[in-house]
């Protein structure tokens, strides 16, 4: 296992405004930028934004939530997803359960039959969600695996008519023509966190070969969901290089998961993400990465808990409902009314060109 690292992550927060101007200024300039002038930051911009005092958080989600419906919209996506392989990943994520390195309450399973998947795709689709996602803990699919797949993808969307998302770790160019030609609307391979925080939570393979894999889903045509995971020990200055690597990608969506530290994992000794850190970190990803599909994602019920609506009026349009791969989220029925609540429709969402 690396060295534990040793900077201070954003937990905590800046006391002052930056350099740059006021607070008041900075935002201002931003919101100029961005919903005036509909162009994206600059990397500094957008770094003295992070350093803005915890006191301008509610005015940088207020920002954000502006440039959302001006880059993307008011529509929210909803998605359901489903752990069809759990368990027995020969990786060795730090974060990750499912991982077979680590001694965990997750015992490895085999692939799901087609009667549970669809059973699961129908209750997504009774929702009112528009995709599902195929979930498998593996390095990357075996031939058996890309079949199963790819005889998978048709009857989900013939029998619910949902869009069907898939992720199953890294891909060759084949498997991923394969898979786009088989129907795939979204492929999911995540970067996690920064290039040069990576190794201290992957040793088994690279970020490299994940970017790569992120490459050739959209050679091939598939939409590519990229996801960040938050609250590993990565400091501000890595969230921001992150930020600034998936917009060289350009992903259709990036979900953002926070940690919720699971039992036998390394990372079990960190501490979950405080709410207001959470929050600006949302506005954050919104504001240097305006026109992706910003998904709430894993560890927002433990992280945010009964302020899970200030992400959504804070950058966030698009949410999984139900439980995770080996977490419980909460109720669907608690996201569909926190989205009537706040008046927002559901719908299908693709990245503004």
């Amino acid at each position: 296992m690396p060295p534990a690292q040793t900077t201070t992550s954003s937990a905590t927060a800046p006391t002052a405004a930056p350099p740059g101007g006021t607070a008041s200024d900075l935002i201002d300039v931003a919101r100029r930028r961005l919903v005036t002038e509909h162009e994206r930051l600059a990397s500094g911009q957008l770094a003295d934004l992070a350093a803005l005092p915890d006191a301008a958080v509610p005015s940088l989600a207020a920002l954000a939530h502006e440039v959302r419906l001006a880059w993307c919209g008011e529509t929210v996506e909803v998605e359901g997803i489903l752990s069809a392989k759990t368990g027995g990943c020969p990786e060795d994520c730090h974060f990750c359960a499912q991982s077979s390195r680590f001694d965990t309450p997750v015992l490895a399973t085999p692939f799901l039959d087609t009667d549970e998947v669809l059973e699961a795709a129908r209750e997504t689709a009774g929702l009112g969600a528009s995709e599902f996602c195929i979930v498998l803990a593996v390095r990357g699919p075996d031939e058996r695996t890309m079949q199963r797949i790819l005889d998978l993808v048709p009857v989900v969307q013939a029998e619910t008519g949902l869009n069907v998302a898939v992720s199953a770790g890294i891909l060759t160019e084949d498997q991923a023509a394969r898979l786009a030609a088989g129907g795939v609307h979204r492929y999911n391979h995540n970067l996690e966190t920064a290039r040069s925080f990576f190794a201290n939570v992957v040793t088994t393979h690279s970020w490299e070969e994940r970017r790569d894999t992120c490459r050739l889903v959209q050679v091939a045509g598939m939409e590519l969901c990229c996801g960040v995971l938050l609250g590993m020990g990565e400091t501000d200055a890595q969230r921001l290089e992150l930020i600034g690597q998936l917009a060289e990608l350009a992903p259709a969506e990036v979900p953002v998961n926070f940690l919720d530290p699971r039992p036998g994992t390394p990372l079990m000794i960190r501490k979950p993400v405080g709410a207001l850190e959470a929050i600006r970190w949302i506005a954050l990803f919104r504001l240097g990465l305006p026109d992706v599909i910003l998904r709430y994602a894993g560890g927002r019920e433990i992280t945010l808990g009964e302020l899970q609506a200030l992400g959504l009026t804070g950058g966030i349009n698009a949410l999984i409902v139900g439980n995770y791969l080996t977490t419980l989220g909460r109720a669907p029925s608690e996201d569909l009314d926190m989205l009537r609540d706040l008046r927002m429709p559901i719908g299908a969402l693709s990245k503004v060109l």
